[in-house]
């Protein structure tokens, strides 16, 4: 098998992986159900991914990894404070827009592997807050923002953003909406939860 034919045969047994942990719980799919489904040898299935934890660990770097990569730089620019927090809340959720799924399935997975995920490398990139967190350390010390916590401030920001995909069930049947219409108010929370920042941080 060449390289080409390799490459596209590993991704369909990753996306096929994910449809599956997703719809049915990580722990409820086996590896025979997965090669079976997307057509490929259970053979070839061990070959590349070896057991059903290294599959998961790739799929779930696969998953952040560049959009991590992404919203670290908008945090790690010298731009003013105040157009990081909103290019980050604004690309965070258009991220998460664009791929619904990601949340539950990115939980679900730190969830079943509490010690080994915060290791992974896109971990690391996505929530490394260092530059950010002096950024906000020096505002705060220059009388620019009320005095604040840069670690709490980044939890309360990034959890403002995830919770609303994470719940997104409850919220669709909590307000009678459906596919579409949730996808407005989710985005639409972009300018909301930027204000909602902003304003805890002025004096």
């Amino acid at each position: 098998m060449d390289s080409k034919q390799g490459n596209a045969t590993r991704l369909k047994l990753m996306e096929t992986a994910r449809e599956l942990f997703i719809a049915k719980g990580v722990d409820r799919v086996g590896v025979r159900e997965i090669a079976t489904k997307a057509g490929v040898n259970l053979s070839l299935m061990n070959y590349y991914f070896q057991s059903k934890e290294n599959l998961l660990e790739q799929i779930f770097e696969n998953s952040i990894k560049e959009d991590g990569q992404r919203l670290r730089q908008i945090l790690n620019t010298d731009k003013p404070l105040e157009q990081k927090i909103k290019e980050y809340v604004y690309e965070y959720i258009e991220v998460l827009s664009n791929d619904p799924l990601l949340v539950p399935f990115v939980l679900s997975i730190i969830h079943r592997n509490a010690e080994q995920a915060p290791r992974l490398k896109s971990v690391h990139t996505l929530y490394n807050t260092e530059i950010f967190s002096k950024q906000i350390k020096t505002e705060v010390d220059k009388g620019n923002i009320k005095p604040v916590d840069p670690e709490q401030f980044y939890i309360s920001m990034v959890s403002l953003i995830l919770f609303p995909f994470a719940i997104k069930p409850l919220i669709k049947y909590r307000l009678g909406l459906a596919d579409d219409e949730m996808a407005k108010v989710l985005k639409s929370r972009k300018e909301h939860v930027y204000e909602m920042l902003m304003a805890s941080l002025k004096k």
